[in-house]
């Protein structure tokens, strides 16, 4: 078309320019329909890649593993094995990439100790683009990180198998171990402390064990268990710290005969003792039996300060030693009380006012103050009913019973399965002996109005007969209000508990209930400061919440909206917490941090202009996501092979998946495509010679 349009016309350069430059467009534009590409091959220097990653968790420390007639742990089986001339085979034809991973953090490790099986697999992947097969020497414990399966199924879409080799043995060793034990932040001097622990055996017999609690202070405990075959068992050493400050001590079980590693049978930990005085604050209406045993109760002692007040209907104000002539009417004045007892008094003439309930429900919430109920025959608890202390109270009350439900025979209080072992009714370490113990103390012949617990309560103790479409009737119960602890006692009869024993369990019920509520709200105190949190013993990566009480140079609470709390890690980087102020007018303040690392964290408050400062610590534990003695987790590294096309051996296999590794294909050429008919330059060149043809036909008078 071109030639004959050229014979057409006259011949000039101009004319025949354009021709061809018109020519020459209509063959981009036809070579751009056909989508051209340009190619290049990316030559790799370096040969195919075989990834050998080897676990080196702290699980990997069991010793189950046969090597001649003796047994060896994981890890040393894998050191021989790494060391071995098993992967001269792959060394020829292939570069070998040796990697560790799970390595068990030092203390402060922003890391928290477990295995991660994903990030090694996806870092060997991204890094290496001639990767030709993956072998994973582990025992398959995954604890941390992503789920393995996701990275797995990359591998399968880059045609790069995994192959696993499990490192342990499937069945768990006979072996017997401290699961976990349960230490409290502190314990006051004569407080009875509680320290608990978890025994698991895989053996295949019931074994009569020998439990110890060795100490640097206090004389050791013993304590003989049978626990089950292939089963576990929980108890708690009870003891009473005669002396203050810190002590090391440990939990420790016996080797047994046929156990084969004795590793976890020694668990050590620190614990602190202090001594406080614990405010108390009794208030009654009549001198009845339980105010008068109660009285003397805390009247003797020697960590508690108690006053009382007895309202005596009728007849005025009740005096005396540690009396006091009213109800404090302040939270300046209630704020230093610890533990509040109602008794058989209610709200009206002559008795509680709304604004001294609105005051003690403040106590307890913001204040982490305990309050114990103990009702009387009066029945002036219904009272409490539409006022600010029902929202506390932890039973429904039954109206229509004004008086309580009086007997004729003398009835115990049962213990519930969580009353046996709770630290409040606990009177002997064995919880069947301490079950029997109460049914066996005196009973009682009158009971308080009560239809049912209420939701988010622990029952502890249930009437030993009376029962009604809920069950048998609630006795003691606690419930936690906010940061503080409410109990409630159905009966006014624990002062006949004396009956031959004198004080013998009426004094230590009463001193148990006092320091278990007072526990929280004396973590970490100093004058015109109070601090407390939760989680008392928090893990690496757990919240913890910071609870904070401040009164001002004058004793009144703190008016600021707002205060920080400098926190300072295990390494040594520091934290402000902002905390910020809760409704209610009782200075308290409230915040929270989450630290991924274990140790030391010191906490300091300091309000410099008035005159307030504390500092306290915090011990944060390591995750004990590691656990020595477990089998070996065979279906997790299973389905990493399964998945990506690989195979899976025990670790008397090795040999075979090598030889298997080396039959997998090297990986194909990498190639990169340029698609030149989408690209920026090749539409701007087109562009070009259509503009150059346009100005060259205006150029040569064309229209």
């Amino acid at each position: 078309m071109a030639y004959q349009h050229l014979q057409r016309n006259t011949t000039s350069p101009g004319r025949v320019f354009l021709e061809l430059l018109r020519l020459i467009i209509v063959f981009c534009i036809i070579l751009t329909l056909f989508k051209p590409e340009w190619i290049e091959r990316i030559n790799e220097d370096r040969k195919p890649v075989i990834a050998i990653l080897a676990d080196q968790s702290n699980s990997m420390g069991t010793t189950d593993i046969q090597s001649g007639e003796s047994l060896v742990t994981r890890q040393d089986w894998l050191r021989s094995a790494l060391q071995s001339n098993v992967w001269d085979n792959l060394k020829t034809d292939n570069e070998l990439l040796f990697v560790d991973f799970s390595q068990e953090p030092d203390t402060g490790s922003l890391e928290i100790e477990g295995t991660d099986l994903s990030s090694p697999l996806e870092s060997a992947l991204k890094a290496n683009s001639q990767l030709r097969s993956v072998m994973v020497l582990s025992d398959g414990d995954w604890n941390i990180g992503a789920t393995p399966e996701l990275v797995a199924k990359k591998y399968r879409s880059r045609g790069v198998p995994i192959f696993t080799t499990v490192v342990g043995r499937d069945t768990p060793l006979p072996d017997v171990g401290i699961e976990d034990i349960k230490v409290p932040g502190f314990g006051l001097l004569g407080e009875q402390v509680a320290i608990g622990f978890r025994i698991k055996s895989t053996l295949p017999n019931d074994v009569e064990l020998e439990v110890e609690l060795e100490s640097d202070e206090d004389e050791n405990q013993k304590m003989t268990l049978t626990l089950p075959a292939f089963g576990e068992i929980q108890d708690s050493f009870l003891f009473y710290p005669e002396t203050e400050g810190k002590r090391n001590m440990a939990i420790k079980i016996p080797v047994q005969g046929n156990e084969i590693t004795d590793l976890n049978n020694l668990q050590e930990f620190s614990f602190s003792v202090r001594k406080e005085t614990l405010k108390v604050l009794v208030v009654d209406s009549l001198p009845r039996w339980e105010y008068r045993y109660l009285r003397n109760a805390l009247e003797r002692d020697p960590g508690v300060e108690m006053n009382c007040i007895l309202f005596h209907p009728g007849m005025g104000m009740g005096g005396g030693k540690n009396y006091l002539s009213q109800f404090p009417n302040t939270r300046e004045a209630l704020s230093p009380y610890d533990v509040i007892f109602l008794g058989d008094v209610g709200i009206g003439d002559g008795e509680l006012t709304e604004e001294q309930a609105e005051l003690i429900k403040g106590l307890v919430e913001q204040q982490s103050s305990g309050l114990v109920l103990v009702p009387g025959r009066r029945g002036r608890i219904l009272s409490f009913l539409n006022s600010p202390l029902e929202e506390l109270l932890p039973v429904q009350l039954d109206e229509s019973k004004q008086n309580g439900f009086p007997l004729q025979n003398e009835n115990p209080i049962n213990l519930t399965t969580r009353g046996g072992g709770h630290l409040l009714t606990r009177f002997e370490m064995d919880e069947d002996q301490n079950s029997q113990l109460w049914e066996g103390l005196p009973g009682f012949f009158w009971s308080a109005p009560v239809l049912k617990s209420r939701p988010g309560t622990e029952v502890l103790g249930v009437h030993g007969s009376l029962r009604n479409q809920w069950g048998r009737l609630p006795m003691l119960v606690t419930k936690t209000a906010g940061s503080g602890h409410v109990l409630f006692m159905g009966t006014d009869s624990a002062w006949r508990w004396r009956r031959g024993v004198e004080d013998k369990y009426h004094y230590r019920l009463w001193s148990q209930v006092v320091r278990w509520m007072a526990h929280r709200r004396n973590l970490a105190e100093k004058e015109g400061i109070r601090l407390s949190f939760s989680p008392e013993n928090p893990e690496a990566g757990d919240k913890v919440y910071l609870q904070a009480s401040i009164l001002n140079r004058a004793g009144f609470p703190l008016e600021a909206n707002k205060i920080n709390a400098r926190l300072e890690f295990p390494d040594g980087t520091v934290e402000l917490i902002e905390m910020k102020k809760i409704e209610g007018g009782w200075g308290v303040f409230e915040g929270w941090f989450q630290s991924s690392l274990s140790g030391n964290h010191s906490i300091s408050i300091n309000i410099p202009n008035q005159g307030r400062e504390l500092k306290t610590e915090l011990q944060v534990r390591s995750p004990s996501l590691e656990k020595i003695g477990q089998p070996a987790k065979r279906n997790v590294l299973a389905g990493l092979s399964q998945i990506s096309g690989g195979q899976v051996g025990g670790f008397n296999e090795l040999e075979k998946l090598v030889l298997a590794m080396k039959s997998v294909p090297e990986p194909e050429e990498e190639l990169r495509r340029t698609r030149l008919w989408a690209h920026p330059y090749w539409g701007g060149l087109l562009l070009l010679l259509l503009s150059v043809y346009w100005i060259g036909r205006k150029l040569n008078g064309f229209i």
